[in-house]
């Protein structure tokens, strides 16, 4: 299960909202094994595609090393889908390499930005995709 505070919730929601049409894209980071996402690291979509989205190599390179001075780790990794579903494309699958994170998909398919909109939850091991519950709590 995927816990996360309704801050980050409506920020990773916001950004998923401001860079449509294109996909938006981003990591949560939190302490190493603690599986508590804290610090919300939105990330630009080197591809700005609405269809695909890119994590810029030097912007990614940068993340990690902070990670790694910080003693952090990705717990959750974020993007959105503009015209289909909150699932895992295969592409999604093939690019999937942080085995202990949440990988979460927001559709942003309705564009009015009122209407109805999926927030989900995998996890995706070795190209097995499990879904997981979501739990948005007010404060760790």
């Amino acid at each position: 299960m995927l816990t996360l505070t309704q801050d980050l919730y409506d920020r990773i929601v916001a950004h998923a909202r401001a860079d449509h049409p294109d996909e938006a894209c981003g990591v949560v980071a939190g302490p190493e094994g603690s599986d508590r996402p804290e610090r919300f690291i939105p990330m630009l979509n080197a591809a700005r595609s609405p269809t695909f989205y890119e994590f810029d190599s030097g912007d990614l390179l940068k993340l990690y090393r902070e990670m790694d001075d910080n003693d952090e780790e990705p717990v959750i990794v974020y993007h959105s889908h503009t015209a289909t579903e909150a699932y895992p494309s295969r592409t999604d699958i093939t690019y999937a390499n942080e085995p202990g994170a949440h990988y979460v998909l927001v559709s942003t398919a309705d564009t009015d930005a009122a209407g109805p909109f999926q927030f989900r939850s995998f996890r995706i091991v070795d190209g097995e995709i499990t879904e997981e519950e979501v739990r948005v709590v007010g404060a760790y």
